[in-house]
């Protein structure tokens, strides 16, 4: 069988933790019977012989293996990974493997992979629902937290929009990208974050999106995540006077995500890889499907 898990931009501006929405950039694995346990990696990752020694996805894979079948029971696969979302970039890379492992546990022990709960699975791995909501369900999500369960709404995106994200050749750590943010927030702050992400909430289910760009300012977080790599203030300038519906940062970076109609991504591409020629640029359409499962 092969499983995949679309890439995923969280936050959108205001939405901390909570928004988020999938794009169609995969990362896909095929699982097969073996004699003998192995794993190959093509793509992301693939330069890395640390990757296949101590595996994220093999070791949630085999943990929850484990729970369905029993403790002492273990299966043998060959794993091959197609990784095509970058690593440390904001881009879901890491909520994708754990969506992925999960719901390959389940099928290869003999249980469907329920999406609902693959996405409270994941809750144990990735606390925050912004990534792995949209990663498992596709489209636009909005997620809450209620008793260690999650409850999400999702609106599909139409094929009218495409995202375009500019990928600079910088990691950004979501853990210590963290550490630069403010422990307290004051009232003012919180209630223009709330009052934003329920309106761009809002603006995505009416299909809005002319008041996309007023809906996702932020004072939460972009500023101070963007101030480790200052040029990302230029790429939100640029992406919003060349007609942008919105353009944040794609969870804590380092990519930025930019919302267009489909005849304004072109000259908006072609001017971001004029200006940044070392960063990737890339035009995606959304997914709408979220997890897959091929056999």
């Amino acid at each position: 069988m092969k499983i995949c898990v679309p890439a995923t931009s969280a936050n959108l501006g205001p939405g901390f933790d909570t928004l988020g929405v999938a794009l169609k950039l995969k990362n896909c694995v095929d699982i097969k019977p073996s004699k003998f346990f192995s794993v190959s990696i093509k793509g992301e990752g693939a330069d890395n012989p640390k990757m296949k020694g101590n595996n994220l996805f093999i070791n949630i894979f085999n943990e929850h293996y484990r729970s369905i079948i029993g403790k002492n029971s273990s299966g043998k696969f060959k794993f091959t990974f197609y990784n095509n979302i970058p690593m440390s970039r904001g881009l879901g890379s890491s909520s994708a493997v754990i969506v992925s492992a999960l719901a390959s546990a389940c099928e290869a022990a003999g249980v469907s992979a329920v999406k609902r709960r693959i996405l409270n699975h994941a809750l144990l791995h990735e606390p925050h629902p912004d990534n792995i909501a949209p990663a498992t369900m596709g489209g636009f999500t909005v997620s809450i937290l209620e008793k260690q369960k999650v409850f999400t709404q999702k609106k599909k995106v139409p094929p009218y929009l495409k995202a375009l994200v500019v990928i600079p050749n910088q990691t950004i750590s979501t853990s210590q990208s963290r550490t630069t943010l403010p422990k307290v927030y004051s009232k003012e702050k919180s209630v223009f974050n709330l009052s934003h992400a329920s309106f761009l909430t809002a603006a995505f289910f009416n299909e809005d999106w002319e008041l996309l760009r007023l809906a996702s300012k932020d004072k939460f977080h972009q500023k101070q995540r963007m101030r480790n790599l200052p040029e990302l203030f230029t790429v939100q300038k640029i992406a919003l006077d060349y007609g942008a519906l919105m353009s944040t940062l794609s969870g804590s970076g380092s990519t930025f995500f930019n919302l267009l109609y489909k005849e304004d991504v072109m000259p908006l591409k072609t001017k971001f890889e004029t200006l940044f020629p070392n960063y990737t640029i890339r035009v995606l359409d959304f997914d709408n499907e979220g997890l897959q499962i091929l056999r």
